[in-house]
């Protein structure tokens, strides 16, 4: 009962946070599924981490709706019909949001919302819509607070995007995250502008290559949480991650990494996911008789398993003998392509798994690159992140993500980090995102260095709320405190700071 009392006690913790954390302690004590010998030793030695799902995952990690269902039939469940302007849609989206579940017991995904919402917007006019709009972010930031929370605009440039985009500079909110699906042929220039003076001063919204996803999902994707791309409909079941670095610690050399190590700890993984899937099918309640199933706001068909890895460029520096950072992986050519060559070996691994369910993605899982953990340190950089503090200029970082991106379909992202002088020219930002976008960079992020909210390493935060914390005070922000564990342990806020010479 010692945990239990260190929850309840907790000063920094509120009622919300204590009720996750009561609960988190409850599902883990119970042991239904089993682990093998193998993997609970990976476990206890750090190599293979479930990201805190728990013992009993009774719901899929990542729920991504068909919102557009609740807009046209409106939903028997809560007693909603179909709305018919926009106080109505809005009113109805708060009201589903709220029993929408994740891993964080918050919606990870809040819908496309230009494509739900633009008739009635229009309808409205942009008076009486940009003050509703007002209204509906206000309440989301207050309500749904974890910045795990994640919307979607793009890409056509639409009249409710123009709104939130407004919106989101003046209100300086940390919820919801928020990414443009981005397309050099559909999106005008003149948004792509607004939207990039927004990210500057707000960290949002990111950047998605909507022809990479629409081409590895089809149109119906969403971007989730914090880059995770899913189907709308469907969603990941589980995500939990191998550890690079610390994987590579059990490998005699190059090859043994390669041809023995990486195997044994991918199919332990992969096998997890398996049972940790079954049990959430079979087991849980969710898939049998949740009102997002019964009445087709999400289909079995469409969840995937989600195969997280963090901590490559680590791996790959270890492996080769590299000490440095700075003269390693992201800036170094045999690091770079010993990195491919585990990335392409890695990929074949879970390709070659099949499993009973994930029916549109061939009965696959797929790759995504992890974001880390507060608890990480500086032992794994996020995903296939060049770490922090040894970024190169951002053209050859930009060509090196673009060399890596393409391994991970349920996500992976790069954050860059400006200096002021870049609000003076953010048609020069539209051209950089362009060309990366054009040559498979996957996503990018960015923020100016002297703002409030910030990006972490795929959410955000208020560094204002981070000094609440600091003094031992209450964050309404859930991944505050995962922002603090990142910038003290991680220095996760302390990247390369890009001036517009290329060189600083």
């Amino acid at each position: 009962m010692n945990e239990v009392l260190r929850i309840i006690e907790d000063p920094t913790l509120t009622y919300h946070q204590q009720l996750i954390s009561l609960a988190k302690y409850a599902e883990n004590t119970d042991h239904t599924i089993k682990k093998s010998k193998a993997l609970v030793k990976a476990m206890d030695e750090g190599i293979i981490c479930d990201l805190n799902e728990g013992n009993a995952p009774f719901r899929p990690r990542y729920i991504c709706p068909d919102y557009s269902i609740l807009m046209k039939k409106g939903c028997s469940f809560l007693q909603l019909d179909p709305p018919k302007d926009l106080y109505e849609a809005l009113n109805s989206l708060l009201i589903m949001y709220q029993h929408v579940p994740s891993i964080t017991t918050f919606p990870v995904y809040l819908g496309d919302w230009d494509a739900l919402l633009e008739p009635f917007v229009q309808k409205a006019g942009r008076t009486k819509a940009k003050k509703a709009l007002r209204l509906f972010l206000l309440n989301i930031d207050r309500t749904l607070t974890d910045s795990f929370v994640h919307a979607d605009l793009g890409p056509k440039d639409t009249l409710t995007g123009r709104l939130v985009l407004e919106l989101t500079e003046e209100m300086q909110l940390a919820i919801p995250n928020l990414t443009i699906k981005y397309d050099p042929k559909t999106t005008s220039r003149e948004f792509t502008e607004l939207a990039v003076k927004c990210m500057m001063k707000t960290a949002k919204p990111s950047f998605a290559n909507n022809a990479m996803f629409t081409e590895e999902w089809g149109k119906n994707y969403a971007i989730a949480s914090c880059y995770n791309g899913l189907l709308i409909g469907g969603g990941g079941f589980t995500l939990p991650r191998l550890r690079m670095y610390e994987c590579s610690l059990k490998a005699k050399n190059e090859k043994d990494f390669l041809d023995r190590v990486l195997p044994k700890y991918a199919d332990l993984m992969l096998k997890m996911m398996d049972d940790r899937i079954d049990f959430i099918v079979n087991k849980s309640n969710f898939f049998k008789s949740n009102f997002l199933v019964t009445e087709g706001f999400v289909k079995l068909d469409n969840f995937t398993g989600m195969f997280g890895m963090v901590g490559l460029a680590e791996c790959v520096n270890h492996l080769l003998g590299i000490t440095d950072p700075k003269k390693g992986y992201g800036n170094n050519k045999k690091a770079d392509a010993l990195g491919e060559k585990i990335m392409k070996k890695l990929s074949r691994l879970v390709a070659a798994h099949k499993s009973k369910y994930a029916a549109a993605c061939n009965h696959q899982y797929r790759l995504h690159a992890q974001v880390g953990i507060d608890s990480d340190g500086r032992e794994d950089s996020p995903g296939a992140r060049i770490p922090v503090g040894a970024e190169p200029i951002m053209p050859v970082q930009i060509a090196h993500a673009e060399r890596f991106h393409k391994y991970f379909p349920t996500g992976i992202g790069d954050i860059f980090k400006f200096e002021e002088t870049w609000l003076k020219t953010p048609d020069a930002l539209v051209d950089i995102i362009d060309g990366a976008m054009r040559n498979n960079m996957r996503y990018f992020s960015g923020y100016l260095e002297n703002n409030d909210v910030v990006r972490v390493t795929g959410y955000l935060v208020k560094k204002s709320e981070l000094a609440k914390l600091d003094a031992g005070k209450q964050s309404l922000n859930n991944v505050s405190i995962f922002g603090k564990g990142a910038r003290d342990t991680g220095a996760a806020l302390d990247r390369r700071v890009e001036g517009h010479e290329g060189t600083r």
